[in-house]
């Protein structure tokens, strides 16, 4: 039923002919896996466009939209993390490939007479790869997109005569903003996937014309006898290579479950950005040069390593394909690969080493998570991505606490002046901690007040007193049983010698325990922690009485009574 209206196609643009043509045509020499990875790339940049088009539809260029939209798509479309997952490892499965089939050709002496131009539109090629990459990295607008690419276009801005015009054009303008992302969305999705296609095509043209580079140990006579027809014997191996490395992408993608993304951009921080594994050789490369060192080698090296493979057709004119009577040439190449190779891994051990960048990968973890969290949650407001932190329950109370508490109660313990505030204050963990140890650094060591003895109860008996002072807190998970135990041990035991569990006592050797961790004690205890029912002479902690208006007082007590049902 279908024939007419392919004799009808067929007619007009006589593509039978042209398939035709394209499977029986000869493969000298035989097929060969060694001929596979042009066609794996073709596969794998359509597999990129594909997907890409799919993100297409759920991204928003804009700095306000971008993150949000991205994550969005990664946490709560339906497979959408696997979609952008295989786009961003597909862009280092090409790379990888690339990689491949540039040694490939190279060994076999395919950039040799006639076939200079294809080697030079593959090159051409391989530095639009590398675009779409430094293009692409920016588009979720995350922290390490964001710094990343800006020190890549800072480095543009230092080139000599028109440095800063380029950075301009990058940027859009004097600085990131929204002008930036919608430039470098226009790049990733319409000017370079055009440029790319027209190369591909060329490409392809250029080769059906030529035809694939024999093996050089062959002569002509065994090179016909092996011949074997494009279709079906290299056509299966291609195939099978495509499926070989479409399998490898889907189990990395699942392994690691799509692709990373970051706390949204926010200018205001500082971020340690790392490049894509592709140019961390440059970005190591870079830490062994300064000043004007620094900007020579990282404007140079690409300029001088892309110039060396456009170049090597017409420098290596010898008629033989044989590696033996090419090795100045091919040597060149392989000591540009092992450095490349050898300051990637380098780059990858310092950071594995080093025990800074792995707390602040920690952090920036964490809060890329909390990020997440908190967008699937309750959206993201129309301030832009960075704003989705102002909508975790007590942030106001974090924000003043960070400002004028963190110094004394969440520094280090040299820095720290009063008793450590963090996650699971006032839990059940850090009670038994404090009783069992109350002069430790991280309690009243560094102040003054470090004269309680460590309380001596053991098993039953410390949890249940534990528990009691637990109760005071408020918590609603309080065992009555333990809490019962605990008074009647406070009562008869030494604990009562020293400290009052009467809320109306406001004299003792030691602070009232009564609504220890309440907010009601927390909010007076802020407006005045010098007061008899607790410090006293003793107490170091400035008051607060006219510092913060109620809504202020109301958010920090709120964050600090959270802070106990965290880091359990």
């Amino acid at each position: 039923m279908l024939k007419p209206i392919a004799d009808w196609f067929d007619e007009r643009t006589g593509y039978r002919a042209s398939i035709a043509s394209a499977l029986d045509e000869e493969v000298l020499g035989g097929a060969r896996f060694a001929y596979v990875f042009g066609s794996v790339l073709t596969f794998l940049l359509v597999l990129q466009m594909t997907t890409g088009v799919f993100l297409a539809m759920y991204y928003s260029p804009s700095s306000t939209d971008a993150w949000a939209s991205v994550a969005f798509l990664n946490d709560q479309v339906s497979a959408g993390w696997f979609i952008r997952g295989l786009h961003s490892h597909g862009a280092s499965a090409m790379v990888i490939v690339s990689g491949l089939h540039l040694f490939q050709v190279a060994v076999f002496g395919a950039y040799k007479k006639p076939r200079e131009l294809n080697w030079i539109v593959g090159v051409l090629m391989l530095g639009l790869l590398l675009a779409f990459a430094l293009t692409g990295y920016l588009l979720p607008w995350d922290q390490t997109g964001y710094w990343a690419t800006q020190v890549a276009t800072g480095i543009a801005g230092t080139a000599p005569v028109a440095g800063q015009q380029v950075q301009e054009a990058m940027q859009a303008g004097n600085g990131y903003g929204n002008l930036t992302i919608t430039r470098f969305f226009a790049l990733h999705v319409f000017v370079l996937p055009a440029l790319m296609v027209g190369l591909t095509v060329l490409h392809i043209a250029l080769f059906r014309k030529h035809h694939q580079t024999p093996p050089w140990w062959l002569d002509e006579k065994e090179l016909k006898r092996r011949a074997q027809p494009f279709w079906p014997d290299q056509m299966f191996k291609d195939i099978l290579a495509m499926a070989l490395v479409f399998a490898v992408l889907i189990i990395v993608n699942f392994k690691t479950h799509g692709a990373p993304l970051d706390a949204p951009a926010d200018p205001s921080t500082a971020f340690d950005a790392r490049p894509e594994w592709y140019f961390r050789s440059l970005f190591q490369g870079l830490k062994y040069f300064h000043g004007i060192l620094e900007v020579i080698v990282a404007l140079g090296a690409p300029v001088v390593a892309g110039g060396a493979l456009l170049v090597l057709p017409f420098v290596d004119r010898g008629p033989s394909n044989n590696p033996q009577k090419r090795v100045p040439y091919l040597a060149v190449l392989a000591v540009g690969f092992f450095v490349a190779a050898g300051l990637t891994v380098v780059s990858f051990v310092e950071d594995r080493g080093s025990e800074e960048f792995q707390e602040a990968h920690a952090v920036a973890h964490k809060s890329s998570q909390k990020a997440r969290a908190l967008a699937k949650t309750y959206g993201v407001p129309p301030e832009g991505g960075a704003a989705v932190f102002t909508l975790e329950p007590g942030y106001l109370g974090k924000k003043i606490f960070d400002r004028d508490c963190a110094a004394c109660h969440a520094g280090k313990v040299t820095d720290r002046q009063g008793p450590e505030i963090l996650a699971g204050f006032n839990s059940r963990q850090y009670i038994s901690d404090l009783l069992r140890n109350p002069s430790a650094n991280r309690f009243f060591g560094p102040t003054k007040i470090d004269d309680m003895k460590p309380v001596t109860e053991t098993g039953e008996d410390f949890s249940a007193l534990v528990e009691l002072v637990y109760a005071q807190t408020g918590a609603d998970d309080a065992n009555a049983d333990l809490v019962a135990k605990g008074q009647a041990l406070f009562d008869d035991g030494s604990c009562s010698d020293c400290h009052s569990i009467d809320w109306d006592t406001e004299e003792d050797i030691g602070p009232n325990l009564g609504r220890r961790g309440n907010p009601a004690m927390l909010r007076e205890f802020i407006v005045n922690p010098g007061h008899l029912r607790w410090f006293g002479e003793k107490n170091e902690m400035p008051a607060s009485k006219d510092k913060y208006t109620d809504a202020e007082l109301d958010e920090l007590v709120g964050y600090l009574v959270g802070l106990r049902t965290l880091g359990k």
